[in-house]
């Protein structure tokens, strides 16, 4: 800092004034820096509470997509062990079906085989009878 020359009534008015005039400027200059930085200051702050809303909405919408993940999995799960119970069901239906069917075709085959047999026993008892008659025949036509 200069020093204010003395004159015969104090320090030099026009050296003082402009001073005085310097440290204002100054000053004003500071404080509009200062006003400046105060306004940069509320829209940071007013970024910073806007990025933390898209957060939080961020974050309640994660846990919501796990939630719904989660249920969806659930359902996949329960539907899978419906379709797996249907199936086994279907499963056991078709093999007593089947059971069914071969007992049926058993049953007809004992028939048929009991039907062969009598129908063997007649036809030979026929033969017997013609071979039987046969004889007589023959033993008519001899004598």
């Amino acid at each position: 800092m200069d020093r204010f020359t003395i004159t015969d009534r104090g320090y030099d008015v026009s050296q003082v004034n402009k001073f005085v005039d310097n440290v204002i400027s100054h000053t004003e200059s500071m404080l509009e820096k200062m006003k400046k930085q105060q306004r940069e200051m509320d829209d940071l702050k007013r970024q910073i509470e806007t990025y933390k809303r898209i957060e939080s909405d961020l974050r309640s919408a994660l846990f919501k997509a796990e939630q719904a993940s989660n249920d969806i999995k659930k359902q996949a799960y329960d539907e899978k062990n419906v379709i797996i119970e249907e199936a086994r069901r279907n499963a056991s239906r078709i093999i007593n079906d089947a059971l069914l069917r071969a007992e049926k075709i058993e049953l007809k085959t004992d028939t048929l085989e009991r039907n062969m047999r009598i129908f063997k026993k007649k036809l030979k008892l026929v033969v017997e009878q013609q071979l039987s008659v046969i004889d007589e025949i023959e033993e008519l036509d001899l004598k």
